[in-house]
């Protein structure tokens, strides 16, 4: 059967062998942890705690700051040491809150309700925004926001985003391979909140035996499809996958629930599943910890707030200086640094290059050889997008898409000039968002 995809993207090679095989481990007990308050799309949360205070695991620590944010939990026992700008996994800073632990990981009450799936859709919902989820795929949209479509915007379809097309990464394919039947589990408290009739999981092919286990475990309940996908990046982006998987197109501007799907990453389906039957709020995830300089790449189940540094002290270290530092893939992940900041809710890998893999190209003129166009799967213009921007044209920019990339990086991958168009993009978007502000 001939997979499906969608038009443009490319196929960088996975590098998923450091890793795959790699079963997750849990990380032990961080002996500090760093929550920033900025790990979601929004408002960034409120402190609700002082230095000082003792806290216990999944005790609320933060609170969401009006309707697009979300609140934030201690993730170990002990004590708040300290509230202060803090290195951040995204490249910049955050405020952020620093608990030193006390060893002993005394958590809040949790309480198994095995009849979960009785409970009614805003119950359910309550206990996802209570719970801090957002989106753990990388943008970090609020989970509870996106379980509130407006009336006039019916959901028929929920797609579970399994692809995992990001080089390096494999947290969420150990996931779905492990934890079968809890991810399920999430997308049927999906589809009874939005009260959608199908159910979709969306799994590239170099994912067999994912594919093998999603199918078994639905295979007899009709209104779920598993759709194995061709290995094109980015594939697991929101309209490339809703394309893929329905052949409906999303509206340039326009969101998901305009052509009625919501999609969710699986790691947020599981701890949507958490959630709702344990009422455990999100203090963990799986993360990836890997690359050629890991002495023992691994997938851990780590602690939100772990420092990075104790991640790859548990993997046995480096063989050698790493050349770069990437919190998240090399294609959309962002250049650390140091291994100070934290991983937080969207850290779905740590990848560490040698300084070979690093090297920087110069940049040199644009050829005009339209690879840029052709690999785009948002049909935009990159390079023309990026020339508007070097020369301060804001308005050639917004007029050839600027606002409608997604910064996926294709177009940089395949420039042969090595134009660092995502970047010049990025700076744009920048300062668009800056004159908003100013005419405000």
């Amino acid at each position: 059967m001939r997979l499906k995809t969608f038009p443009g993207g490319v196929h960088p090679h996975d590098h998923k062998h450091f890793s795959a095989s790699a079963p997750i481990e849990v990380m032990p007990l961080p002996k500090r942890v760093v929550i920033p308050m900025s790990q979601h799309i929004g408002a960034p949360s409120t402190p609700v705690v002082k230095v000082g205070d003792e806290v216990k695991t999944g005790q609320k620590i933060a609170d969401a700051k009006g309707f697009v944010s979300i609140p934030q939990h201690a993730t170990i026992s002990g004590k708040v040491s300290k509230i202060d700008v803090f290195p951040h996994p995204a490249g910049a800073s955050s405020v952020s809150i620093e608990i030193t632990g006390d060893g002993l990981d005394s958590w809040v009450e949790l309480s198994d309700d095995p009849n979960f799936m009785d409970l009614s859709a805003e119950e359910m919902k309550n206990r996802i925004g209570e719970a801090g989820i957002c989106g753990m795929g990388g943008a970090g949209f609020p989970t509870f926001v996106k379980l509130s479509p407006p009336a006039d915007k019916p959901i028929d379809t929920v797609i579970l985003n399994g692809v995992e097309c990001e080089p390096y990464l494999t947290a969420d394919d150990r996931l779905m391979l492990e934890r079968t039947q809890e991810v399920v589990s999430g997308l049927k408290i999906l589809m009874k909140i939005l009260g959608a009739k199908q159910g979709i999981i969306g799994i590239e092919a170099n994912k067999p035996d994912d594919i093998a286990a999603m199918k078994k475990i639905l295979a007899s309940e009709s209104q779920f499809r598993v759709v194995p996908l061709k290995l094109q990046y980015p594939q697991g982006a929101e309209k490339q996958l809703i394309y893929a998987a329905t052949r409906r197109k999303v509206p340039a501007g326009g969101l998901p629930m305009a052509v009625g799907v919501v999609v969710q990453n699986v790691a947020t389906a599981f701890a949507m599943y958490e959630a709702v039957r344990y009422q455990k709020p999100l203090v963990e995830r799986i993360i990836s910890v890997t690359g050629s300089v890991v002495q023992t790449p691994k997938n851990l189940q780590a602690r939100i707030g772990t420092p990075f540094s104790e991640l790859v002290q548990f993997c046995g270290g480096t063989k050698e200086d790493p050349g770069k530092i990437i919190s998240g893939g090399p294609m959309m992940g962002f250049a650390l640094p140091s291994l100070e900041a934290p991983m937080a809710k969207g850290s779905s890998g740590l990848v560490l290059l040698s300084e070979a893999e690093a090297v920087s190209l110069e940049e040199r003129n644009c050829l005009r050889c339209a690879r840029c166009v052709d690999v785009c799967p948002m049909n935009l213009l990159p390079s023309m997008i990026a020339q508007a921007v070097k020369a301060g044209a804001m308005d050639i920019a917004l007029k050839a898409g600027l606002e409608d990339c997604m910064k996926c990086g294709s177009c940089a991958y395949v420039c042969p000039a090595h134009i660092r168009l995502v970047q010049w993009i990025d700076t744009g978007k920048i300062r668009h968002a800056e004159t908003l502000r100013g005419k405000k």
